[in-house]
C-alpha cells in the first residue's frame, strides 16, 4: 500500500471503496416501509439548504428528517467494536462522524426539525412506524 492509503491491505481498500453511501440494504427496506404506510419523502437531501449535509429521509412540510445510521460508521453504543487493524484510524474516523452527527442534530433543531435516528440493527418496520407517528404529529401542528 502507499503511504497516503488510510487501509492497511489493497484487499481492505478494494473492499472499504465498495461500501455505498447511499441505497443501502436497510435503507431501502426502511424507505419501503415508510411507502406503505402511504409517507412520501425525499431521499438524500438537505434538510437545510446553506449547510452541506444531506440526511437519508427528508419530510420537509413536516420538518422531519431521518438519519439511518449504521453502528459501525456512527459507533452505535450498543454494538460498535474498534477493529484491531487500523485502530487509532478508524477510532478518529467514528469520533469525526459522531461530532458531526451531533452537529447536524444541533443545526436541525435549532431551524425547528426533529432529527429521528434509526440505527441498523433495529426491527425497520417498528423504526417506520414510529417515523410515521412523528410525521403525522408535525403535520398536524402545522
Amino acid at each position: 500500500m502507499t503511504s497516503e492509503s488510510w487501509a492497511t491491505t489493497a484487499a481492505t481498500r478494494k473492499s472499504m471503496q465498495s461500501n455505498k453511501s447511499r441505497d443501502t440494504k436497510p435503507e431501502l427496506t426502511l424507505r419501503r416501509a415508510l411507502h406503505a404506510l402511504g409517507l412520501r419523502y425525499r431521499v438524500c437531501a438537505r434538510p437545510l439548504p446553506e449547510v452541506r449535509r444531506t440526511v437519508d429521509v427528508v419530510f420537509r412540510p413536516a420538518r422531519v428528517a431521518v438519519e439511518l445510521r449504521g453502528c459501525f460508521w456512527h459507533g452505535c453504543p450498543t454494538h460498535y467494536r474498534a477493529p484491531s487493524a487500523n485502530g487509532k484510524y478508524w477510532a478518529e474516523k467514528v469520533d469525526r462522524n459522531m461530532r458531526r452527527d451531533q452537529d447536524t442534530e444541533e443545526r436541525l433543531n435549532e431551524a425547528g426539525w426533529v432529527l429521528e435516528v434509526v440505527w441498523e440493527h433495529e426491527d425497520l418496520g417498528e423504526a417506520a412506524h414510529r417515523i410515521a407517528a412523528t410525521v403525522a404529529q408535525r403535520r398536524v401542528g402545522l
